[in-house]
Formats: C-alpha cells, structure tokens, sequence
C-alpha cells in the first residue's frame, strides 16, 4: 500500500474568501466541485468544505484525506489490520475513495486518482 500524501481538511463559512486566501497561501488555484450538498475546493493540500451544518458535521469527523494508490488495496490492509471500513469505495469527481476508522478511533478518508 503506498501511501502518496495528505490532504487538511478545513470546514469554512465563506467559500469565496477562503479560496482566494488558500490560493494565495498554497500559490495554486482552486480545483472546485460539489458533493452531497457542500461545494468544495481543492487548493494545494487544503480541501475546504462549505455547506449545510448538518453534513459538515458528518465532514468534520474525518481528521484527513490520504492521498493513495489504490483504495481496493488499502481496503484489504486495512481490514487486514483491523480498522472498519464505515464508507466505499465509491466513485468520486477524481477517483475513488473509502473511509475508515482507524483502530485508535482516529477516521480518515483514503482517496486515489483511478476510475471505477
């Protein structure tokens, strides 16, 4: 399982004012798409995130999005390991991505760049 990454999840109110600060920060623009409800953008190795509270909530759970090669392998390890698979792998804009929580508690989404 190679791990290639990590992404810091930011829950923000403003979209807009968040970006243009995190473009400036990373010195990248935004990649920006929307899911379940939250429009997101993709800044460097920021992901922010604006939408209901509701589903921000859920969104605030996950400590981090690891970057990796193939969610089906990071799938068996991690059940090798004893985490649980709480989500996926599903489809995502870019990839595939699952989330687990680590034995610890810690939950993180694994994310890869390869299509369904």
């Amino acid at each position: 399982m190679d791990i290639l990454g990590a992404t810091l999840r930011v829950c923000v109110d403003d979209l807009d004012a968040s970006v243009a600060f995190y473009e400036r920060l990373a010195g990248t623009g935004a990649l920006r798409f929307e899911r379940g409800g939250v429009a997101v953008a993709a800044v460097g190795c920021f992901l922010l995130m604006s939408g209901p509270e509701a589903e921000l909530e859920v969104l605030r759970k996950v400590s981090a999005t690891i970057a990796v090669t193939d969610v089906d392998e990071v799938h068996r390890t991690l059940t090798e390991l004893g985490a649980d698979v709480l989500a996926g792998p599903v489809a995502t804009p870019a990839g595939r991505n699952l989330i687990a929580r680590h034995p610890d508690g810690t939950v993180y989404e694994y994310a890869d760049r390869r299509s369904s």
